[in-house]
């Protein structure tokens, strides 16, 4: 039970998926080979004088609290660079017991020393600029390159900056891939060619993929915001989870980046996203029967009721991140000023 607006109501367990999309970034195209080492470092272990803040620092609170988290991991880098940097992150993920699924940034595709598909020229960075065929192809070598560094089967997909299609969800049922979380709706590139009615928040199938959308919520503008950690505001995610309880929904699906802890474009922990999850963290933690933490490996998945009132949060909430990301460009500026970002 729970007291909403002065009334006792039985409200639905919200189920919660905590994902991250696990990926690196050498800054450009050009003297990848040589920029890699450091931004493989910085991207997926995030040294500062203060700790690992990137995958390790994420992986150590899911564990501490006790949560469970799902890690889209991006393998076509891979194709250029070789396996062992692959197997290093799917070691770092398997070993703290978390689970692993498939992500694809597909403008890696080109870099990759032997052909993945016919036409691998020019890069084309979307995967809805790829055919059915093209997709198909793709999102097998994802699947086997995670296979060949010891990656449980992954039976779950989320695109590279959510651009799926139409055609992504043959492509998915071509590879046995069961769950998709690519549909972003606050993106418009993001389910291009779906009907209005599968293009929409809540489960639900889209053929026979189950698709579990990034969850978004109203804010007190009235826009649209998806449920992103390093967005959002600690009140805005408490409010939106409390809301979205209240109006019927039984998914929640958050999800963030394995280097969000960092202030962009450095390399000291951006604090005040470091507090902000360990305090979500706590949250769930404290009120795991609430909003229990679900994977795709132990847990199914209900289509939900189209039409369900979207979660909202308050003008006090609107603020807050406000204030927040005021305070966080000043301590950037700050820290870049006195050269701090620099590794340990």
């Amino acid at each position: 039970m729970n007291i909403v607006d002065g009334e006792q109501r039985l409200l639905h367990t919200l189920h919660t998926l905590l994902t991250f999309d696990i990926e690196l970034w050498c800054g450009g195209w050009k003297d990848m080979d040589a920029r890699f080492p450091a931004a493989f470092r910085r991207y997926i272990y995030g040294p500062s004088r203060a700790g690992n803040y990137a995958l390790p620092k994420t992986l150590e609170m899911l564990d501490s609290h006790g949560l469970k988290g799902v890690f889209f991991v991006e393998p076509l880098f891979a194709t250029h660079f070789g396996l062992e940097p692959l197997a290093e992150i799917v070691s770092l993920i398997q070993d703290a017991g978390q689970e692993i699924q498939l992500h694809l940034h597909t403008e890696w595709q080109d870099e990759a020393k032997q052909p993945l598909i016919v036409k691998h020229k020019p890069k084309r960075q979307h995967l809805h600029m790829y055919n059915t065929e093209e997709q198909t192809a793709l999102i097998a070598h994802g699947l086997r390159l995670l296979r060949e560094v010891g990656a449980a089967p992954a039976t779950a997909f989320r695109a590279g900056s959510f651009a799926c299609n139409a055609e992504t969800f043959t492509a998915l049922e071509r590879n046995g891939i069961q769950y998709d979380s690519s549909l972003n709706l606050t993106m418009g590139r993001s389910g291009t060619g779906l009907p209005a009615a599968m293009r929409r928040q809540g489960v639900h199938h889209i053929g026979r993929i189950v698709e579990l959308p990034v969850s978004v919520f109203r804010g007190a503008t009235g826009s649209l915001r998806h449920f992103q950690i390093g967005a959002c505001a600690y009140l805005e995610m408490v409010q939106a989870l409390c809301s979205a309880q209240v109006n019927g929904w039984s998914y929640i699906n958050m999800f963030s980046h394995n280097c969000e802890m960092l202030v962009q474009g450095g390399h000291h922990p951006d604090w005040t996203v470091v507090r902000r999850f360990e305090k979500l963290c706590r949250h769930l933690d404290e009120h795991r029967t609430e909003y229990p933490t679900v994977n795709f490996a132990t847990d199914s998945f209900a289509d939900e009721p189209a039409g369900l009132p979207l979660p909202t949060t308050t003008p006090a909430a609107y603020v807050v991140r406000n204030i927040e990301q005021g305070v966080r460009r000043a301590r950037d500026a700050w820290a870049h000023f006195r050269k701090l970002d620099y590794p340990a």
